[in-house]
């Protein structure tokens, strides 16, 4: 085993000790990715413990997402230009600091700060983490294994943090007299494993070359505040719809900001991002089906985490465990996608479980509602309604992100592998935030439609026959309540599923790169679309 003590500098391209290199990077990115979900189940608490008022809560949530999302280029392309470890190290600390900030932040402005700048930290870590695999691990079983362990960290982050967040609200901890409540803990926990993993970080990962004085500042300022004005716009959409001004402003805004980064890259030197990135056909299909799925994953994230919670009355904790299945599915099905992909083509695996994916979702659309009036109190079963689909969903998932991500960074020249990373990551984030927003257009469509119907309904029976006690109307509408809801979910559900059936057209249809490609690394021979 290396000496972890070892602090002598490293030649560009010389490994450290892999196993220790494959821990940091992993223990890295679960931090980033369950920071995601981790204070979700925290936010009641932290409402009434700083007084949010309810739009500055969403923030919480959506500020992170927002800066994570819309700096993701930046970060990826600051790690070619002043090498991987050293961003990867500042985003470590950088994401720390603002969850010490965060952690002990007095009122509202302070958090929400706080939140943006954990966005910063990870999109700079991130990209970089991602990046060190390909440029730490040689191409091959180990490079495979090193991904099969990073998409799983990954995948199950989401359901981790919401385990996580769950134990650390429902906790408080005594430190020299004073308590620290729950809440807090979900941001204090970071900040061992961020500043210890930085630390370590020039002990076990190899530096990468730099070229400091190449960067594109026009394209850093348009790419940067397009992604943030899309990003942004897709996030309000979910929550204000597609017509509210502020929707329409921030998309219209960021689409134009896109189209001058654009251009701008087209005649730069050396451009924040290389349009030689999509000249290989399997890498743009790669990116493709790689923003097509979170779209339809966070469907299930996002409606599944409400169903449980308001129509079967789990609690928070215990909807955390509910997902537990599928962060144990996620880790088993991509170890065994990191060994079947030394045998067999990124395309059928990938292909097989973005099929699995889409029935998954199916399943779920099949949960059982009554919203005939008068409705009556149907719940779906977690056994046989939601067990069995959540864990083929992540099998599914697992067989999808350790080939794609492969994929997606392959024979990306050395220069440009963090970009490659963070084009990936933005794939994902953005991919994300237009799925989470048109299938909560979708849903809240349902949802008006079906309240409207069962309205008038009940108007018209109230007018027919006796009155029923106020009591009665309040039991009755908390059931009609859930039943609308269940319908809009598996509605967008169904959508979803369709989403993924998307993804897997793309990648039968273009993802023609062969299993034995994979173990090179030799010169990209690009492939026009």
């Amino acid at each position: 085993m290396a000496d972890l003590t070892q602090t002598e500098p490293r030649a560009p391209g010389q490994h450290a000790h892999l196993g220790w290199a494959l821990v940091l990077i992993s223990i890295a990115q679960l931090m980033v990715v369950l920071d995601s979900t981790i204070a979700n189940i925290a936010l009641p608490y932290i409402k009434a413990d700083l007084g949010f008022s309810d739009s500055g809560l969403t923030w919480v949530v959506t500020g992170y997402a927002l800066i994570f999302g819309g700096l993701l280029l930046l970060g990826g392309r600051l790690g070619d230009l002043y090498g991987r470890r050293r961003i990867f190290m500042i985003g470590l600390i950088v994401f720390a600091v603002a969850s010490l900030i965060g952690g002990i932040a007095g009122n509202e402005a302070i958090l929400l700060a706080s939140r943006g700048l954990q966005g910063v930290g990870a999109a700079l870590a991130s990209p970089a983490a991602l990046a060190l695999i390909t440029t730490t691990f040689p191409a091959g079983p180990q490079r495979n294994r090193a991904f099969a362990v990073y998409a799983a960290m990954s995948g199950a982050g989401a359901a981790v943090g919401l385990i996580l967040g769950g134990w650390l609200t429902g906790t408080s901890l005594d430190v020299l007299g004073a308590t620290i409540d729950g809440w807090r803990m979900t941001f204090l926990i970071n900040v061992p494993i961020g500043l210890v993993a930085a630390f370590l970080a020039p002990r076990v990962l190899a530096e990468s070359e730099s070229h400091p004085g190449e960067l594109d500042f026009p394209g850093a300022l348009t790419g940067t505040f397009g992604l943030l004005g899309v990003v942004y716009g897709l996030s309000r959409a979910a929550q204000e719809g597609w017509t509210d001004t502020w929707t329409v402003a921030s998309l219209v805004a960021g689409v134009l900001l896109l189209m001058a980064f654009g251009l701008i890259e087209s005649r730069a030197e050396h451009p924040l991002l290389p349009f030689r990135i999509f000249q290989n056909r399997t890498r743009a299909a790669s990116f493709v089906a790689m923003m097509l799925m979170p779209a339809a994953m966070f469907a299930m994230f996002f409606y599944l985490s409400l169903y449980i919670q308001n129509v079967m009355g789990y609690s928070p904790l215990e909807a955390g465990f509910a997902f537990l299945p599928f962060s144990a599915g996620i880790v088993v099905s991509a170890g065994i996608s990191s060994n079947l992909i030394n045998r067999i083509d990124p395309r059928y695996l990938a292909g097989v479980g973005t099929l699995m994916a889409a029935t998954a979702l199916y399943g779920f659309s099949r949960m059982p509602y009554d919203t005939s009036f008068p409705v009556s109190d149907v719940t779906g079963s977690y056994l046989t309604d939601i067990l069995p689909y959540i864990i083929l969903m992540s099998l599914g998932m697992g067989a999808v992100f350790v080939p794609l991500t492969l994929t997606a960074v392959h024979h990306v020249r050395a220069a440009d592998s963090g970009i490659g990373s963070g084009v990936l990551n933005t794939m994902q984030q953005v991919g994300g935030a237009l799925g989470l927003a048109t299938l909560a257009t979708v849903a809240t469509h349902v949802w008006t439609s079906t309240g409207e119907r069962l309205s008038t309904a009940a108007q018209a029976a109230g007018a027919q026959g006796p009155q029923p006690s106020a009591e009665q109307v309040e039991a009755m509408q908390a059931i009609a309540q859930q039943q609308v809801f269940t319908d809009g979910a598996t509605t967008a559900f169904l959508v979803g599923s369709g989403m993924m059936l998307l993804a897997s057209l793309v990648v039968w249809i273009f993802l023609d790169v062969k299993h034995t490609e994979l173990a090179t690394d030799g010169p990209e021979v690009p492939v026009h679309v």
